[in-house]
């Protein structure tokens, strides 16, 4: 009874806006306030507001909405199990058997795609490497003027 008192004021008092902008000479706007005012009237006629105030007054209703939440999170806790484990018990049933098989054959090596002789051929590294670690050093020291 609250409920439709409530949207019957709010649809009034959009009306009542509509009004003022008509008068301003907004007519569009107007219009389009009339509508958005007429929409919670509209819904304590249809019946909409009477079931949504039954719905959210209602422990059943609300004992019916944490049982879907349950079973969501059951549901979805479940496939993170699955996914974690690799896949649903037939696939994992198959892929114990495959491995059970002793004739089971690994699969031959591919052929590279590219040549061996079509890579540059690298060249060795330098024997002493203490010598291009000090020509690095000074030529850092050089830059700085040390």
């Amino acid at each position: 009874m609250i409920a439709e008192t409530v949207c019957s004021a709010v649809s009034a008092a959009g009306l009542g806006i509509a009004i003022v902008t008509a008068y301003r000479k907004r007519y569009l706007a107007a219009v389009r306030i009339a509508a958005y005012s007429l929409v919670p009237i509209g819904l304590v006629m249809t019946g909409v507001v009477e079931w949504l105030a039954d719905t959210a007054f209602s422990p059943t209703a609300w004992a019916g909405f944490g049982l879907l939440g349950l079973a969501w999170v059951l549901f979805m806790t479940t496939r993170a199990v699955e996914r974690r484990r690799g896949g649903t018990r037939k696939e994992r049933r198959a892929a114990a058997r495959e491995a059970g098989r002793s004739d089971a054959v690994a699969p031959a090596a591919a052929a590279p795609a590219l040549g061996q002789g079509t890579r540059p051929a690298t060249r060795p590294a330098p024997a002493s490497r203490g010598d291009d670690d000090f020509s690095d050093i000074e030529a850092i020291l050089k830059k700085h003027g040390i």
